[in-house]
């Protein structure tokens, strides 16, 4: 099977879905990931030097980080971070088609629709335009994840909330995503913040408490084709 991760930021690929990824490379599946915006830019008033800077570092982390988990290949455009919403949405929306006939996978992995970030909204609703479920499409199942500090600050005040329907066991898989994560050391944050080593591990705790395994990720199916 053929695996693509469409994520907004460098670190989204392996907060979201990061065990589950270890888990199917393991079992001799074939991963890649996309990732759409820098991740860095919105951190610094305009885009200069600095900023290329951190997003050159931000993708050779990625790289680290893909390598550890068991990405075979990891791909980066460059949307405005945190403004992906000044884009027209037709232009992200044809570069996921360009890398989805490239690629050809089975199941997309991507963000959730009711993601805070409003990367992670765009992403999603780009990825579910280029993946309409015609004849001929590669594309026969979408997950989308949820990615802490972002997901559970998108306060459930109406009913577009994460609704996870779909766990995915990674008791085995827990501490390579935890390793995999240590290559970003510029987003990862101390504890009590989400997203913190042991915010992390307590996530994936209370997430596999659901399905009676120690440590699970939880995602939504957005649809299937069998």
């Amino acid at each position: 099977m053929k695996i693509l991760t469409i994520a907004a930021h460098p670190d989204d690929e392996i907060l979201g879905c990061g065990g589950f990824i270890n888990k199917l490379t393991d079992s001799k599946n074939v991963a890649e990931c996309l990732i759409l915006a820098t991740g860095a830019a919105s951190r610094h008033t305009k885009e200069n030097e600095e900023s290329e800077k951190e997003i050159l570092l931000l993708h050779n982390n990625a790289k680290e980080a893909a390598n550890t988990i068991g990405y075979s290949e990891i791909y980066f455009e460059k949307f405005s971070d945190n403004r992906m919403d000044n884009v027209d949405l037709l232009d992200i929306i044809k570069t996921i088609e360009n890398y989805i006939e490239k690629i050809k996978p089975d199941m997309i992995l991507t963000h959730n629709h009711s993601d805070l970030n409003i990367d992670h909204k765009i992403t999603f609703q780009a990825v579910i335009t280029a993946c309409r479920p015609m004849v001929g499409s590669y594309v026969k199942k979408i997950l989308s994840f949820e990615t802490p500090s972002a997901t559970e600050w998108q306060f459930p005040y109406h009913k577009n909330s994460f609704t996870p329907n779909v766990f995915i066991n990674i008791t085995e898989n827990l501490e390579i995503k935890l390793k995999a994560l240590l290559h970003y050391e510029s987003e990862m944050r101390d504890t009590p913040h989400p997203r913190s080593d042991e915010k992390i591990k307590a996530l994936a705790e209370y997430r596999g408490g659901i399905i009676g395994v120690k440590y699970a990720e939880a995602y939504e199916l957005i649809y299937e084709v069998l």
